[in-house]
């Protein structure tokens, strides 16, 4: 039986490709996502094709018990989950405090912290029983800086952040590694950065910006994915921050 990478938020860019990365590597990659089964069945059958194992979920995270039932369906028909990967996003983009509606809020709330905490909850104490694990959170630069227009999305991913280190306080003693990834640059994925500026905008991003490498590509971000849940727990990374060479880091802003 291979080891599982559960995968929640498996779209075209991060979350798929990450999944992708795990395959190839040996594990079973369960791929999980709310909606476009076509493209989801895409991912799966090209792991596939290539040799690996897949197996691809559509589900709402923010729906009661789906994210629980999830992961004992996961551990009772496929296998043990060794890594977990929490991808969902939670940016509405640029709205002023007057325009943010308290659903948007509550919901950014719930995609960026409280299904983490559902997550967690659920399979942290599974790998706590086996004594090994992995939990690869993705997050943003509004982690650790609020902008203007991102009330909800830096609440949402400061929330994401001091988690993890909750999460990661209580459960590294019991030999589950905990990372909060810190995205700090525009990422080439059409499932996220394309629906938020439209296809138009992110294609002339891609022929401009993405020309010149001023863009993340999916691809070696997993690279570092993978590195991050196969460290010795000797010299684990809690946290760090990726972004293209070209773009001054979040730290260093006026």
């Amino acid at each position: 039986m291979k080891p599982v990478c559960l995968v929640i938020g498996a779209g075209a860019g991060i979350g798929g490709t990450v999944g992708t990365k795990f395959a190839s590597e040996g594990y079973h990659a369960v791929l999980c996502r709310r909606s476009d089964k076509e493209g989801l069945d895409k991912l799966v059958d090209g792991i596939k094709s290539a040799g690996g194992e897949a197996t691809g979920l559509l589900l709402n995270a923010i729906e009661d018990d789906v994210i629980e039932e999830t992961v004992l369906h996961v551990e009772k028909n496929i296998g043990p989950i060794e890594v977990v990967i929490y991808n969902l996003g939670a940016q509405i983009g640029n709205v002023p405090l007057e325009q943010t509606s308290y659903k948007q809020f509550e919901m950014g709330w719930r995609l960026g912290t409280f299904g983490l905490f559902r997550l967690a909850k659920t399979v942290c104490p599974l790998m706590a029983e086996r004594g090994s694990g992995a939990l690869m959170v993705t997050s943003a630069t509004a982690a650790v800086r609020g902008n203007k227009g991102q009330h909800s999305h830096a609440a949402a991913m400061g929330g994401r952040r001091m988690l993890c280190q909750s999460l990661n306080a209580q459960y590294a003693p019991l030999g589950i590694h905990v990372a909060h990834i810190l995205v700090d640059s525009m990422v080439d994925a059409p499932d996220t950065l394309g629906k938020l500026v439209g296809p138009e905008v992110f294609q002339q991003l891609r022929d401009t910006r993405g020309a010149e490498d001023g863009m993340m590509l999916p691809a070696k971000m997993a690279e570092t994915y993978y590195h991050l849940a196969t460290q010795h727990r000797s010299a684990w990374t809690h946290e760090l921050d990726l972004r293209v060479f070209s773009d001054v880091a979040w730290w260093n802003h006026a």
